[in-house]
């Protein structure tokens, strides 16, 4: 090996751009290179949209290759070429298969927002968040066939308030993986943090969310629909559907006060008010609507929705 330990970089969202600023500055590595997701079209207008790290490598002046697929063997014949000790994997979005797994020297290790084995798969963030944790965390794991089934090199541990949305948490746990970076790397390569194998039996796995997961179940508690509302921001929201005499009309809703109002049915109107505010029951407890974001127009007071729009004749959906 030489005097630096040579990195391919791996990585496509916002957790991964301050551990790619990390890797640019760390003294002792020697970034090989960095590749994302391809650009992809979004907004009214289709325009072509590069991930959070093209958009950061870009103005880096390091540039990102934009790859559709990491296993297709002019891929490899590329990266075989720059001889990587490790490739480091941050939020990528696609499966690597077993040739690119084992081509670098000490493997490609990947870093997972979640104490692992709790919260393999695809929202981790999310779930910690929903499920109203106090600690999460990040994993830095060697890489294989399985998802986030890998051995453990190094856990990093990060207590929750409560207050997280999705968006900041993942930021802040990009910033803890970063701050470690340079160590952890350097330990996995000289014994500083061997592998350990995951404990199976603690194993729980997250899915991929959906827009529709989202809807909310009024028959939850209070408290639950509070962290939903937080753990999907900014995507996909919290949202119900709200009955007018005009049509349905769909509410996000992005901020709101969980109550210990007891009475009415989950999803029943106990107040609407531009004065003293919008408060639905749910199964335990009720919710005080603080921010909303109506479809087709920006996000908003509660109560100045309630100005231009009078419930007394709505009900929420439950669905």
């Amino acid at each position: 090996m030489s005097d630096k330990l040579r990195v391919f970089f791996l990585g496509s969202g916002e957790i991964a751009v301050p551990i790619l600023y990390a890797l640019i500055a760390a003294p002792s590595l020697d970034l090989l290179g960095v590749a994302t997701q391809p650009d992809r079209q979004a907004g009214r207008r289709r325009q072509l949209i590069s991930t959070p790290v093209g958009k950061a490598a870009d103005l880096a002046q390091v540039g990102a290759e934009r790859i559709e697929n990491v296993n297709a063997p002019e891929f490899i014949a590329r990266l075989r070429g720059l001889a990587p000790d490790i490739v480091l994997v941050v939020s990528f979005g696609q499966i690597l298969r077993d040739e690119l797994l084992n081509l670098p020297e000490y493997g490609c290790v990947n870093v997972h927002a979640s104490l692992l084995p709790k919260y393999r798969g695809a929202s981790p963030i999310a779930a910690a968040i929903a499920n109203r944790d106090a600690m999460t965390g990040i994993a830095y794991m060697r890489m294989n066939r399985g998802l986030d089934t890998g051995d453990v090199f190094r856990i990093l541990p990060l207590e929750l308030r409560g207050n997280e949305s999705a968006d900041a948490l993942e930021f802040q746990l990009g910033l803890l993986a970063a701050g470690e970076l340079e160590t952890t790397l350097c330990g996995i390569v000289d014994g500083t943090y061997p592998p350990r194998a995951q404990e199976e039996a603690a194993a729980s796995k997250t899915k991929k969310i959906k827009k529709s997961d989202g809807l909310i179940d009024w028959r939850r508690s209070a408290a639950d629909i509070e962290a939903l509302l937080r753990a999907y921001h900014p995507w996909p929201g919290a949202h119900f559907n709200l009955l007018l005499e005009e049509g349905p009309l769909t509410i996000t809703v992005r901020r709101a006060n969980v109550l210990s109002l007891d009475g009415g049915r989950p999803g029943e109107i106990l107040l609407a008010d531009p004065k003293r505010g919008w408060i639905v029951a749910c199964g335990e407890g009720a919710l005080e609507l603080l921010e909303i974001v109506p479809t087709g127009r920006k996000a908003m007071p509660a109560t100045a929705f309630l100005n231009g729009c009078r419930l007394d004749r709505a009900e929420v959906m439950v669905e």
